[in-house]
């Protein structure tokens, strides 16, 4: 049984890089996610590189295209478990929840992006497929949008949405600070 829980990095990939940044909360992302990432390293703790393969030509992250390599500073690896995905959940048709398993893992953490998408189904999964589950609130970010009614929304307000769907219910939302501090004292 692993002690420490699985760090899942999702969708880091180059074409998240390439919006705009007034389009993105939480431009400091990158860094925090590089920091736990060091962290999960140093304790050699399991590592889970979520990449999302795009079904649809054109696509950033259709196979092939710049865009779906990893950000070079968030490289796997070569030990580190990668995995691929076609939909916003990592769970889907992925192998992970049996990865997770097989290694006695049953505490997961997310960060990545974005937030609202690929972030918050992957922690429904996680919470409903009995994970205790984490989201680093200032290791995710999202894109600004227009809601159901067609209100815009910043960025910031999407992120702290989501983060809000999520809380107490499918996972625990911490900041990195939050998350470092519990885990220096549990161990």
């Amino acid at each position: 049984m692993s002690t420490f829980p699985a760090l899942i990095i999702i969708d880091m990939q180059q074409g998240m890089s390439w919006p705009a940044p007034d389009m993105r909360n939480n431009p400091g992302a990158e860094a925090v996610i590089a920091a736990l990432l060091a962290e999960w390293r140093q304790r050699g703790a399991p590592i889970v590189h979520v990449r999302h393969i795009s079904r649809t030509p054109g696509s950033p992250f259709w196979p092939g295209q710049p865009g779906v390599e990893f950000q070079p500073a968030l490289q796997p690896l070569p030990h580190e478990h990668v995995v691929e995905k076609n939909v916003p959940d990592a769970f889907v048709h992925s192998g992970l929840e049996r990865w997770l398993h097989v290694r006695g893992i049953d505490r997961i953490v997310i960060v990545g992006v974005s937030t609202n998408n690929s972030v918050e189904s992957t922690a429904r999964s996680g919470g409903n497929l009995g994970f205790k589950t984490y989201v680093i609130a200032d290791a995710c970010f999202a894109f600004k949008g227009q809601d159901h009614d067609g209100v815009p929304r910043t960025a910031q307000e999407v992120h702290a949405m989501a983060l809000a769907n999520l809380h107490g219910e499918y996972a625990t939302v911490l900041t990195s600070a939050e998350w470092l501090r519990l885990n220096h004292q549990a161990h």
